[in-house]
């Protein structure tokens, strides 16, 4: 196990390398600005601008640029092109924020995602297995955005019911319990928004391998023993079918901080990803290479996670 995990931490460490390169190349070689005033403003002297270039290494060679941000990054010293702000510090700001939104989102996709798979699988061929999935497609195939804005504009714009942030603001609370909900409500939107394609991804994948682990010989030797139907499905069918949500795992968690910049940019949630959306518009190159670098890094550090949690669900397999 050690000798696997040494040996997956070091072919994680050259693929992250190579990725890094690929991200730094393919954010600074986008054509467009960095610079916050644009390139044809004539109030911006040259002096100004060679102190820019300097100070964020525009002046390298892109072997050096590389070099330095990476430095940078890994020093803490990487710096905002936009408000020269260190950009670790305003992702640790913004951090918080989305922990709570991608944790409620989570919860959400396992707890509702194998409860309607199990009742898929339940009722298998039947109507209700129909119905399901036919929902469950839908959500799938739903933009996410294009549900978020439906959402605005029904209760915003109908309804006057405030959504957007992390608190009703121009409101006056009159303990800490209704400030407490107001803040979960504006949190929970936005996490069932972002959760919803995720749960019906994760019924598909209960629904199939719990289809599949029904056919199994024990299954059929456990029905011939007389075993109650409801201790067949749940103790042991339920227990062998949950391999392929761990091996999702994986790229649930990444696939999340990547809707979220789009559900955080929707709902004016003050998150990573907003962050994220903002240093787009803003071309802040270095926040966009360190937030597309934690991202890599994670899908490598989840992929990690989902083969050691894969062995333990499913002693067969041995971690060499």
């Amino acid at each position: 196990m050690t000798a696997f995990i040494l040996r997956r931490l070091a072919i994680s460490a050259i693929l992250l390398f190579f990725i890094s390169i690929i991200i730094f190349l393919i954010i600074t070689l986008t054509p467009g600005s960095p610079y916050p005033w644009g390139d044809l403003n004539p109030k911006i002297s040259p002096a100004i601008q060679k102190a820019f270039r300097k100070r964020f290494h525009l002046d390298e060679p892109l072997y050096r640029q590389y070099a330095l941000t990476m430095r940078d990054l890994f020093t803490s010293e990487l710096r905002s092109t936009k408000d020269d702000r260190p950009v670790l510090q305003k992702i640790l700001e913004r951090l918080p924020a989305t922990l709570r939104l991608n944790i409620l989102s989570l919860g959400l996709v396992f707890t509702f995602g194998i409860l309607l798979g199990i009742f898929c699988a339940q009722h298998y061929g039947r109507a209700p297995d129909t119905i399901a999935s036919i929902f469950a497609f839908t959500l799938i195939a739903l933009p996410s955005f294009w549900i978020s804005y439906l959402i605005t504009i029904a209760l915003v714009n109908w309804f006057s019911v405030p959504i957007l942030g992390t608190q009703s603001y121009g409101v006056v609370f009159s303990n800490t319990f209704q400030q407490w909900l107001d803040s979960f409500w504006h949190l929970v939107l936005p996490a069932t928004v972002l959760a919803l394609s995720g749960i019906a991804a994760q019924s598909r994948f209960v629904r199939a391998s719990m289809a599949e682990t029904l056919k199994e010989d024990y299954i059929r030797t456990a029905r011939a023993k007389g075993l109650p139907e409801d201790t067949i499905f749940y103790k042991h069918a339920l227990r062998n079918s949950i391999r392929p949500l761990v091996t999702g795992l994986g790229f649930l968690l990444p696939a999340l901080l990547g809707g979220s910049v789009i559900i955080e940019s929707i709902f004016a949630y003050p998150g990573i990803g907003r962050l994220g959306y903002q240093a787009v518009l803003d071309r802040d190159y270095p926040t966009l290479v360190a937030l597309n670098f934690i991202t890599a890094a994670l899908v490598l550090i989840g992929n990690l996670i989902a083969d050691l949690l894969y062995a333990v669900v499913d002693p067969r397999v041995r971690l060499e």
